[in-house]
């Protein structure tokens, strides 16, 4: 009976367990009674769980409300619903809210709601004084106690009759700001307030403005006075006395100080007033400034002061301004309306003036030192005025200029430019120097004693006739330089070498070696080499010519080689000559004498090969044979003296020889050629050289 029913109390709760079914359809957050509320009205966060049960059954919740991400409210209950309630909402509960549902292990979520809390609360301003010195310091502070950082605060300096002066200051990590405000002076009464601005999603919301906070202000002097004595009516000559004065509340660190356009003339310290007095004159018109500080406070009075003048300035007139040495030059000074006077003439010096005379009127004859810049003075009653100043110039004559080349050679090489100095060693500047080229004028050119002239075209033909003038404000006139004759120089171009006899030279003969240029400016140097392993120079001259020849005597087996020449002239190029080979081989006799000796040396060889035979033969035919030998043996030697001539291999005495070429030449070739003339050897030279050339 204990085991069925056992049995039957498992299935019930199996049956019970398997009843109990729920869902979350959906999990809301919203917000009463609106999503934007007044700041300090109520507010409450409701958090919703929408859930569908297979049977009716209790159910607890766990409700979690988060602002911002961060946890604000949490609750347990069996309802579907949780308050969050805000009795007085703050523009710090601003932000986005969303919750969460938890319930027999399942979990749910709710989508994120904006909450805007409108408005912000009255900020409080406070001031550290409510009475202060111009040139002190306010600090004021200003506070938001309800609200949350980041945030922004606005001071304002308010004064009557003008607009606020405002600053700016940002707190990200607290809600209260302080700052300092400089009491200037004129500050008088001042109000001070603030506020306060936070970012919304929607822009920047603003705080009202704060209490009003007043602030007195008391000057720690009063505005200077300044006054001029003895009368207002000043002219040049007259003692004019200046007072500054003030009244002072504390008598510590203050100072007067009198100013005119910046300079200042006199200052006191620790006192209630200045004085400064001077005799007046026309340049004393114009505002002076009495300036009174103490710390960093500052005030001033301006008076305008006119003197009237006593006598214009003088002015200076020259019989002359410019003119030449050694003339008369007269310096007068007057003033208009005025001979009474103490006058002086002085020249202006760089350092000093140097007084000439005292007197309205200077005569001198001038020189060139003379040349500068004079003024005359005048004085009354103590008032000294001096005249605009007038220039002098004194000339002397120019000298003959002298024109030369830079270089210092009158030579210019062909396509080279030329650069020429006109130069006149006496004369007062400025000096007006003329180039002439032919009579062309070429450039004109404005300096103190020399000028410079490039010219860029020299052609082949420009061989002088350059010339330059001179000439200042003296009244001499020009003076022209003497003719320059300049000398133009040809590079050397295409240089070439040639020889007789070409190619070919028998040993113990003559050379002709012809060095030429087809252009180039005489005198022209030659030199003539033999490439080895190094250059070897083996002849050199100097030509006034545009070629030369070289005359090498008895060639020898060791001449054989290859040559050039090299020509030069004075514009400094080297111009190299293609190379000629030359072959130094044997003359026709050596030849001959070396054939002979071949010859020879074959004809005795045969000899002794025939005697040998003859002797060989002999011992064979034995003893019966001597006698019949001995008689055969004239006549075969009569026989062969008789038929030798008739073999034509040999002839002795023979006025020819055969050389190895198979020619026959005369044994007088042999001799040396007979000198000839240099034309002659020119022209048998570039006959050879022609030939070769067509032949190539």
């Amino acid at each position: 009976m204990y085991l069925a029913l056992l049995v039957i109390f498992l299935q019930c709760s199996e049956l019970y367990a398997q009843g109990k079914v729920f869902t979350f359809n959906r999990v809301e957050i919203r917000v009463q009674p609106s999503v934007k509320v007044k700041n300090g009205a109520p507010m409450s966060i409701i958090c919703h769980a929408d859930i569908s049960k297979n049977t009716d059954f209790q159910l607890k919740h766990n409700f979690t409300i988060f602002k911002d991400g961060k946890l604000v409210f949490m609750t347990v209950s069996d309802k579907e619903d949780a308050r969050y309630e805000i009795p007085m909402a703050k523009s710090s509960d601003t932000g986005d809210y969303e919750c969460t549902v938890k319930a027999d292990g399942k979990l749910s979520f709710s989508n994120s709601i904006y909450v805007w809390v409108a408005g912000m609360t009255k900020p409080i301003l406070t001031a550290d004084k409510k009475e202060v010195l111009e040139g002190e310091v306010v600090k004021l502070r200003c506070e938001l106690p309800e609200e949350v950082p980041p945030l922004e605060f606005f001071f304002r300096k308010i004064k009557t009759n003008s607009a606020p002066k405002e600053k700016r200051v940002p707190e990200r990590n607290q809600n209260f700001s302080e700052v300092e405000y400089y009491v200037e002076e004129g500050d008088n009464i001042l109000q001070f307030d603030c506020f306060g601005k936070r970012q919304v999603r929607s822009g920047w919301e603003s705080s009202q403005h704060s209490n009003k906070t007043l602030v007195t202000v008391k000057e720690p002097f009063i505005k200077p006075t300044l006054i001029t004595g003895p009368s207002s009516n000043v002219t040049e000559g007259d003692q004019i006395e200046f007072e500054c004065s003030t009244v002072v509340a504390q008598m510590r660190d203050i100072e007067i100080i009198l100013q005119k356009n910046r300079t200042i003339l006199n200052s006191v310290r620790d006192k209630k007033f200045l004085k400064y007095s001077t005799v007046a004159t026309q340049e004393d018109s114009g505002e002076y400034l009495c300036k009174v500080e103490q710390g960093a406070v500052s005030k001033t009075t301006k008076l305008n002061v006119f003197v009237s003048e006593l006598f214009p300035k003088p002015t200076l007139s020259a019989s002359m301004t410019k003119l030449d040495e050694s003339k008369d030059l007269i310096l007068s000074c007057i003033i208009n309306g005025f001979r009474r006077a103490n006058f002086s003439i002085v020249r202006k010096g760089s350092h000093e003036d140097i007084l000439l005379k005292n007197s309205r009127v200077l005569a001198m004859k001038v020189n060139v030192n003379d040349t500068g810049s004079y003024t005359c003075k005048a004085e009354i009653k103590g008032i000294v005025k001096e005249s605009k100043p007038v220039r002098i110039n004194v000339y002397a004559p120019v000298s003959k200029p002298t024109l030369s080349v830079v270089s210092g050679s009158p030579e210019v090489i062909l396509g080279k430019p030329l650069q020429l100095i006109c130069h006149s060693v006496m004369g007062t500047p400025p000096i007006t120097f003329t180039f002439y080229k032919g009579d062309e004028i070429r450039k004109n050119v404005t300096n103190d004693t020399y000028a410079m002239f490039l010219d860029e075209d020299i052609g082949l033909n420009d061989n002088g006739r350059y010339k330059c003038d001179a000439r200042n404000n003296h009244s001499s006139g020009v003076k022209t330089s003497n003719i320059l004759n300049v000398t133009v120089i040809v590079p050397i171009r295409n240089a070439s070498l040639g020889s007789v006899p070409y190619g070919e030279v028998e040993v113990g003969s003559d050379t002709a070696f012809l060095c030429s240029v087809k252009e180039g400016s005489w005198p022209i140097d030659f030199k003539f080499f033999k490439k080895t392993d190094h250059e070897v120079l083996l002849h050199e001259v100097r030509e006034y010519s545009d070629r030369t020849i070289w005359h090498k005597k008895t060639m020898k087996r060791k001449d054989t080689g290859t040559y050039y020449c090299m020509a030069s002239n004075r514009a400094s190029m080297d111009v190299r000559s293609r190379p000629i080979t030359i072959h130094v081989i044997l003359a026709a006799w050596q030849k001959g004498v070396i054939a002979a000796f071949v010859l020879t040396a074959i004809a005795g060889a045969g000899a002794i090969a025939l005697w040998w035979f003859l002797h060989k033969k002999k011992k064979a035919k034995g003893p019966s044979m001597e006698m019949s030998g001995s008689a055969l043996a004239p006549n075969l030697t009569s026989e062969k003296l008789t038929r030798q001539p008739s073999d034509g291999n040999y002839y002795s005495g023979s006025g020819y020889i055969e050389d190895n070429e198979n020619h026959m030449k005369s044994t007088d070739e042999s001799k040396a050629p007979e000198q000839k003339g240099t034309e002659t050897v020119y022209s048998e030279i570039r006959k050879t050289n022609n030939e070769n050339i067509w032949a190539s």
